[in-house]
């Protein structure tokens, strides 16, 4: 695979199998309006109809009201998908209604929009990319940068990329705490701080009804679970996209767009109803190369194109796998544990 990639690296960039595909998806790229009214509505109506039948369910069970709320995670991560759309102008052919219906389903997702989408696209445009890392990226270092770092920093990365904390707490204080301020975007200009302000006055009106109603059961039963564990799902999606054993990680100067964006981002194969959930998110290799196609046209691509539904290629099982890899080792070009990289290089 390295040779391949090396071979890939010294043929002109016009050649690059990854830069073609961008002319060939391009034909995908138009959102269908009646379409994405479609996936909007069966998203939405089951998410609020069920978040009722949840608040409903409290004066019945609150095992039961948690049981629902665990339920409408499912539809919350497929809100997050379709904000995820928006903010690529992906989902309406209308940028202006794109980037509306974007902060709107903001507020459901505890994410201010216009914030996230400057982020975003920061990730798109430096992922793998290891003079750029930083902006909307789940912190990788090198073996050669943790072996240079104090005991105590080794120990807070390694606390970092533990999984409670890193697909458990890290979630809930991401989206419950980090997004009600423009983190990154401080001192990027007003619209940020406006995007963040008015999401946050939105989500505390939203929360000031449900308690005057319902009381703080709501809030605790219905509210925080469905949040949290839809958090916790979207994090661990977005990790899974591109922390993978040969992911796709080189110095700016060897660095390429259209490669890092094919061989930096995998294809989570899923169960057809956690495919649906999560609005075809897994055929992440193909969004990265080209953004601007709708979720509900992405198996389309893989359809008709055997190779991309064949490349990096991951199923649920081998994905948890996933999550014992911390450290990207440069002279191997893959992703170690610590136990590997304590083998390869001596104690970590």
């Amino acid at each position: 695979m390295r040779n391949k990639e090396t071979a890939r690296k010294c043929a002109n960039p016009s050649d690059q199998p990854a830069r073609r595909w961008v002319q060939v998806l391009a034909r995908y790229r138009e959102p269908r309006t009646g379409r994405s009214i479609f996936e909007l509505g069966v998203t939405l109506i089951p998410f609020f109809l069920i978040w009722a039948l949840a608040w409903w369910a409290l004066s019945v069970s609150l095992w039961l009201a948690l049981g629902l709320a665990v339920l409408n995670a499912g539809f919350l991560v497929r809100i997050f998908a379709i904000q995820h759309d928006c903010g690529h102008g992906a989902f309406f052919r209308n940028r202006t209604v794109s980037d509306w219906v974007g902060r709107a389903l903001g507020v459901l997702t505890l994410t201010p929009y216009d914030v996230w989408r400057r982020t975003h696209s920061e990730h798109h445009a430096s992922a793998g990319n290891l003079d750029k890392r930083g902006m909307g990226d789940v912190t990788t270092l090198t073996v050669e940068e943790y072996r240079a770092l104090t005991p105590f920093g080794r120990f807070r990365y390694r606390l970092y990329r533990h999984p409670l904390v890193l697909f458990g707490l890290g979630p809930s204080y991401l989206f419950l705490l980090q997004n009600r301020l423009p983190i990154g975007l401080m001192h990027s200009g007003a619209r940020y701080w406006t995007s963040a302000m008015a999401t946050n006055v939105a989500i505390a009106a939203a929360l000031a009804l449900i308690i005057w109603f319902g009381g703080v059961m709501p809030v605790l039963m219905v509210f925080l679970p469905t949040s949290i564990i839809a958090g916790a799902a979207g994090v661990w999606l977005f990790y899974i996209q591109h922390q993978f054993e040969e992911a796709y990680w080189d110095k700016d100067t060897d660095w390429d767009l259209h490669d890092a964006a094919l061989h930096g981002s995998s294809h989570y194969v899923l169960p057809g109803v956690l495919r649906w959930m999560t609005a075809n998110i897994g055929i992440h290799h193909v969004h990265h190369l080209y953004s601007r196609i709708p979720f509900y046209r992405l198996t389309e691509v893989l359809r008709d194109h055997a190779d991309l539904a064949q490349a990096q290629r991951m199923t649920l099982r081998e994905s948890f796998e996933c999550a014992r890899l911390h450290l990207w080792d440069a002279r191997e070009r893959r992703l170690l544990s610590f136990s590997q990289a304590k083998r390869l290089y001596g104690p970590v």
